[in-house]
């Protein structure tokens, strides 16, 4: 770290801060699916017979393989719509393009290359268990340790990490999170860590985290002497908010981290930093994901105001997405909020930093508005504490600028979140903005009943 920054009145070691995702890689799914294009279309009449017969000979009369066929009903046209996806160099995937725009209505490109094909869409997730997809993708970490970590020359640690990096591996949507049972000595870790925090939270956490801190106390079973299990945390989350944690190895890119909040999942560590340095870590761990992380998103206005910058993310370019993880990274992260006169902290990085988070409510780091447009092109370290913090006026008002920046995305489509069913929901002709206006004008109705009731 920079000596002008560091702290030493604060901490004497250096400030625990998780690095922040690296940014705009694309997902791999397996194979190498950057040799591959997803392609979404549908009849140019509504149920011909013989249509996917017809498409399914185009490919063919090319050479274009396709290793995956998808047919459903269409909220953009009447009548179905079909998913393939193509595989490269295999056949003139070009002519088979060419010729299957004569003979559809609707034609939608999703592409790994994005860079290569600017008419493309990145992928993304359409469903939630799609997230299966990419959740192994990690940039660093996981069982993996760099040379300057605290535990690289610490076999039983490594060891252990290779375990919980297992356990995030063969995690599949849908299944139980998995228990861990922490050993003593990771245990004493927490503890020190948990109880130098709580020090400090009454005086200097926002009122939402130091709310819900407490019921997390009471049913999820924060304390000294205990690691919450993550499926007790995930739980009590989706009871509050529909946010829901999910096993993580390591460090996934932008993207696909942002990708996950659309969905209310949170991808989290269960791992713990190294004893030899408790008020340390490189990496993002269990108490920085649980004593930072968690409590916040039980509170609905943060819960959706995150789910804002994920949704965002939804196929929106590299730059832009470049953006959204560094709002993310001073709101998130490293957020700061006014409440009844006075600064408090929100951010994740400082609620799991005692150094930084005393800090960064003292008279030394710079201050700012949240502006997204602003904000978005803020560059910051990651190996020291901020020299700038950006405040928000309330979580709402934070949600609401993000929307508004989200409209400016360069994307001919726009995003909503089915709750339902959850899986997103692309916005991109007239058959679908009439259904959702006509499901938003029977909810109008409904509250319109209920006021009339309660007068």
């Amino acid at each position: 770290m920079m000596e002008v920054n560091k702290p030493v009145e604060l901490s004497s070691s250096p400030p625990d801060k998780p690095k922040l995702m690296e940014g705009g890689n694309y997902i791999r799914e397996g194979r190498d699916s950057s040799k591959s294009t997803w392609l979404l279309f549908s009849p140019a009449s509504p149920d011909a017979a013989g249509d996917l017969a017809r498409f399914l000979g185009i490919f063919s009369g090319h050479g274009v393989n396709l290793s995956h066929i998808e047919s459903r009903s269409s909220a953009r046209r009447p009548g179905y719509e079909f998913m393939v996806e193509c595989e490269h160099g295999i056949g003139d995937f070009g002519a088979a393009l060419a010729d299957l725009k004569k003979d559809v209505g609707y034609l939608n490109i999703i592409s790994r290359n994005y860079k290569d094909n600017r008419s493309a869409v990145p992928w993304f997730p359409r469903r939630i268990r799609d997230l299966d997809r990419f959740a192994n993708q990690i940039l660093s970490y996981g069982s993996e340790l760099d040379s300057d970590h605290p535990g690289f020359t610490d076999p039983e640690y490594r060891a252990r990490r290779k375990y919980f990096a297992d356990i995030a591996y063969n995690y599949r949507h849908g299944q139980p999170l998995p228990h861990v049972n922490y050993s003593k000595e990771e245990v004493a870790t927490w503890g020190a860590i948990f109880e130098k925090l709580t020090e400090l939270y009454p005086t200097h956490a926002c009122r939402e985290h130091n709310h819900v801190f407490q019921l997390l106390i009471e049913n999820c079973g924060y304390r000294a002497d205990n690691i919450p299990q993550l499926e007790d945390v995930s739980n009590f989350l989706k009871d509050c908010t529909g946010f829901t944690l999910r096993p993580v190895a390591g460090l996934l890119s932008s993207r696909d981290f942002l990708a996950g909040l659309a969905f209310r999942v949170f991808h989290s560590t269960q791992y713990i930093r190294h004893h030899s340095r408790p008020f340390y870590t490189p990496e993002p761990d269990v108490c920085h994901e649980l004593l930072g992380h968690a409590p916040l998103f039980a509170d609905p206005a943060f819960a959706q105001f995150s789910q804002e910058i994920g949704l965002a993310s939804l196929g929106a370019p590299d730059d832009y997405i470049e953006k959204l993880a560094t709002c993310f990274w001073f709101t998130v992260e490293f957020g700061l909020c006014r409440q009844d006169g006075q600064l408090k902290a929100f951010g994740a990085g400082l609620l799991s930093s005692f150094g930084e988070l005393q800090y960064s409510l003292s008279d030394k780091p710079e201050l700012r508005d949240f502006e997204p447009e602003q904000t978005g092109v803020q560059k910051y370290p990651i190996t020291e504490y901020q020299p700038v913090y950006f405040v928000a006026n309330s979580f709402e008002d934070a949600k609401d600028k993000m929307i508004k920046f989200s409209h400016t995305i360069p994307r001919d489509f726009s995003v909503r979140y089915n709750p339902y069913t959850q899986s997103i929901d692309i916005l991109d002709s007239p058959r679908q903005m009439k259904v959702l206006l006509k499901g938003i004008h029977q909810e109008m109705e409904e509250l319109l009943n209920a006021m009339e009731k309660l007068e």
